[in-house]
């Protein structure tokens, strides 16, 4: 206390910050006391508030991202297809003329990445009489299948070089273990046709097993050759099922959907229309992220509050020193504005080595795993954004700096003589 007056002294001679000397003086003062104990619970409470933040942004952009990337890399970011009223939209298409002209014009959209041909159509694959019903998915020998090869857990791609069409076919992991189908096994494949009512079956050779992890991708499809379906289904040789459109920018796909210009005949919509439940569940991570913030930025308020009003109390002596030796209440207010800055800054910078570390771990050894089955994802991905890391820091500090004016008000309460005999 003495310094402190020596300081107050001095001060009218040489040009100092008075509050910001006291604040460091009582911050980084070792003697122990009870508030020594309640400062470092309040740094650590922030400092484990901000880590929470921060990882729950990680852990929601990477999951959000990821899962959202399988449904596009399976079927685009716009799937473009003859238009039917009550037609559902995973099934078999009804054929459209291939036009060439179209197809120049998405891709010379800007916006536009890629665009590719396809067709589905319904069918049932044998092997020693266990059968299974599947949609085959047909590709041509352009189709770009650098989005699809992640997903390969066995063997290799559709090779093209038949001249009819590749009697070869890529089945899921769980088609493969209900039937009890290998790597390179010969399994026949039944295909309906509804109208004739009769069925025709093809002899094809597994050579891929995929897994995606996304339950309505695994239990139905399987990918062939276009060229098979066109000959069982009696389409022209130009005759498709649709085109996939890749975007750049998926945030972009609603708006080029909007915009495109097609036949009259011809029907979009984007994959987040398609797949409504996997896109609506990802939103819902949005909701829990900001109550997870709300709840996070609650704790770290209340611990710095309960803190300062310790800091407060614990120094109403030296307060009413201050105020008799003639400094204003503003002059306190800074101090204890000061330290508990100190506190806060302290706490933020804890929290975010904490935070960015456990996210770093994550994505480096992918230390927790989840359930395939139900989150689409074996390991727990994390993307960490890093302007959106700066704005919970910045943020963290400048609500936690408003709340803490409030019990610094305080001050203004206390009188000098009072203050002064506190014990």
């Amino acid at each position: 206390m003495v310094g402190i007056l020596v300081v107050l002294s001095l001060a009218k001679i040489v040009p100092l910050n008075i509050s910001i000397f006291i604040a460091k003086r009582i911050a980084f003062n070792k003697q122990q006391s009870f508030s020594r104990f309640i400062i470092r619970l309040s740094v650590t409470a922030t400092a484990l508030s901000v880590a929470a933040m921060i990882i729950t942004l990680a852990f929601v952009n990477g999951f959000q991202q990821t899962v959202a990337q399988k449904v596009f890399s399976f079927w685009g970011h716009i799937r473009v297809q003859h238009y039917s009223i009550n037609k559902s939209l995973v099934s078999e298409e009804t054929p459209i003329g291939r036009n060439f002209a179209i197809e120049n014009s998405l891709k010379n959209n800007p916006l536009i990445k890629q665009v590719q041909v396809f067709a589905t159509k319904s069918a049932v694959i044998e092997k020693d009489k266990n059968i299974e019903g599947i949609l085959l998915k047909g590709i041509s020998a352009e189709y770009d299948s650098s989005t699809l090869h992640q997903f390969l857990q066995q063997g290799r791609w559709l090779n093209f070089t038949d001249s009819l069409y590749s009697r070869e076919i890529i089945i899921s992991a769980t088609a493969a273990q209900e039937l009890s189908i290998h790597l390179n096994d010969t399994i026949r494949v039944f295909f309906v046709s509804p109208k004739e009512g009769t069925s025709a079956y093809r002899p094809v050779k597994v050579v891929g097993i995929y897994k995606t992890g996304i339950e309505e991708y695994d239990k139905l499809f399987a990918i062939g050759d276009i060229r098979l379906i066109r000959r069982l289904s009696d389409w022209k040789d130009d005759e498709i099922g649709g085109y996939e459109v890749f975007v750049k920018d998926y945030a972009t796909m609603t708006q080029v959907n909007e915009t495109l210009d097609l036949p009259t005949i011809w029907g979009s919509k984007t994959i987040q229309e398609v797949y409504p439940n996997i896109f609506d569940w990802l939103n819902i991570q949005n909701v829990n992220r900001n109550v997870m913030f709300v709840v996070m930025t609650i704790v770290a308020i209340i611990n710095l509050i309960t803190c300062l009003l310790i800091l407060v109390l614990e120094r109403i002596r030296m307060v009413g020193i201050l105020q008799a030796v003639g400094c204003n209440n503003q002059t306190i207010e800074k101090i204890f504005l000061y330290h508990a800055s100190i506190i806060t800054l302290a706490g933020i910078a804890f929290g975010l080595l904490l935070g960015v570390g456990i996210c770093l771990l994550q994505y480096y050894t992918g230390f927790i795993t989840l359930d395939e089955s139900n989150y689409y994802v074996s390991v727990a991905p994390v993307k960490i954004i890093w302007w959106q890391v700066t704005l919970v820091c910045i943020s963290t500090a400048i609500v936690c700096f408003f709340a803490l004016s409030i019990p610094a008000l305080l001050v203004r309460k206390i009188k000098p003589v009072k203050a002064i005999q506190f014990r």
